[in-house]
């Protein structure tokens, strides 16, 4: 007879429980989150006016006096359920600055959209994937008496793939401050498109915002070399935004061409280091952009924006470029399962962070992310809805919206976080129900617009 796991004895006892039901709902109701965030306090609902108790809600009732939530962690390797939310999440908000909805007029989708791909700049050669990799005169060598091409034909799982074919040659410290300006780089893109725009159309570039708004979700992506591409949608408004017209001038193509030239243009300078010297910056030389048609005669919009929200939800360790946790210590980066080539980023991170010139810079505190210190979505102001307004339409939705002329006096405290082993192999069971549930629901829904169709 088999023997009792420690996580099914735990299941057992909670099941056994006289509150199990309530438990039960609880994890339901945070979609089977695998690392909920534990609470205790108490929620009194009153009349503004009277002052009269209208309800009370106190986790003193509740199993183990608290209240579990959603840990609304948006990397899959470290919360699935509530991964999948926030990818539905981004999905909308991406979606609604292409097509409209959530407070955002359809006729953004008929304004100049693009859909851009801004790149790193190459950093030394590395191995690549199609008929012949790098092919060269034979007999090249590098300084370090390493070829200096390769005629293997790899495919896009090959390990040697984004690998450099020198690492000696490989410039490890200029790739590490290039991530970690990458965030300045896109402020000064931004910014060159603007005045870009307002000399093609014989604007004073201060007089810009007073004729149209540039309005941008990015989304950052690394690539098997373990360089970050910037994938964003580009829209011109008027400058209302919006709920604003853009002016006759500002087109498509003249937005493009904006693009196009304030990429290659964009220059920023590392602070100076008597070890390295100053630095540079710029994009690389591969700058894509893809007009996006209302008419259907370009990329899908509901196809860009499950792009992007399907993107955010991958940490670092699953791209092969970095790990989701932070470094605390130099021996911590020999343990990290990751290639030669990452873990190199992360020492060079890690010895340029300890650097007085680059110490505004925080390297060692991302170097799980090799230097890289943004989000890996952002968005302007202007382009869409947000996270707290999607979270807000849900909690509404299920009828937690606070109504007019009642206050709400809630006092909170956090008491931990994550589930004892019983407790994680039941909610991982609710979460993968619920996620079939969804999956079906989505598969009925799909099925039914095509026999409409």
């Amino acid at each position: 007879m088999r023997q009792l796991s420690e996580a099914d004895r735990d299941a057992i006892r909670i099941a056994q429980d006289s509150k199990f039901a309530r438990w039960l709902d609880q994890i339901t109701a945070t979609g089977g989150c695998a690392h909920p965030i534990h609470l205790s306090g108490s929620t009194t609902t009153l009349d503004a006016s009277t002052g009269e108790i209208l309800h009370h809600y106190d986790t003193r009732d509740e199993p183990g006096e608290r209240l579990s939530v959603r840990c609304r962690n948006r990397r899959a390797t470290v919360c699935a359920p509530c991964s999948r939310l926030h990818a539905g999440d981004t999905f909308h908000l991406v979606r609604a600055g292409l097509l409209g909805g959530k407070n955002v007029p359809a006729t953004v989708r008929d304004r100049p959209r693009l859909f851009i791909t801004l790149t790193a700049p190459s950093f030394g050669p590395v191995h690549r994937t199609g008929e012949r990799c790098r092919p060269r005169r034979a007999g090249g060598e590098c300084e370090h008496g390493r070829p200096l091409g390769c005629g293997a034909a790899h495919d896009a799982d090959d390990r040697f793939v984004g690998q450099p074919l020198c690492a000696n040659c490989y410039d490890y410290p200029a790739h590490a401050l290039w991530h970690a300006h990458a965030g300045k780089l896109w402020d000064r893109f931004v910014i060159g498109v603007r005045r870009h725009l307002a000399s093609a159309a014989g604007l004073v570039q201060s007089c810009f915002p007073d004729h149209a708004r540039l309005s941008f979700a990015r989304v950052a992506e690394y690539q098997k070399r373990a360089a970050v591409h910037v994938h964003a949608v580009v829209r011109l408004d008027g400058p209302a935004g919006p709920d604003d017209e853009p002016p006759v001038w500002g087109t498509a193509d003249r937005l493009a061409d904006a693009v196009r030239a304030s990429a290659s243009r964009v220059l920023v300078r590392t602070p100076y280091s008597p070890a390295i010297g100053e630095l540079a910056l710029h994009w690389g030389i591969q700058v894509d952009t893809r007009p996006l048609h209302s008419d259907g005669t370009g990329p899908d919009d509901d196809a860009v924006a499950a792009y992007v929200a399907k993107y955010v939800t991958k940490g670092a360790s699953e791209t092969g470029a970095g790990t989701d946790h932070r470094i605390s210590a130099w021996d911590d980066i020999g343990m990290v399962p990751v290639t030669n080539h990452v873990r190199t980023l992360m020492l060079t991170c890690w010895r340029l962070g300890g650097l007085s010139e680059y110490e505004s810079l925080r390297l060692r505190a991302w170097a799980h992310t090799l230097g890289y210190r943004g989000h890996i979505l952002t968005k302007s102001r202007a382009y869409s809805t947000t996270y707290a307004a999607l979270r807000a339409d849900r909690a509404e939705h299920v009828g937690n919206k606070t109504m007019p002329g009642v206050v709400a006096d809630a006092r909170w405290r956090y008491v931990g976080s994550g589930h004892t082993p019983g407790a994680a192999l039941i909610a991982a069971g609710i979460a993968e129900d619920l996620k079939t549930i969804c999956e079906s629901a989505r598969e009925a829904l799909a099925d039914r617009g095509g026999r409409d169709g």
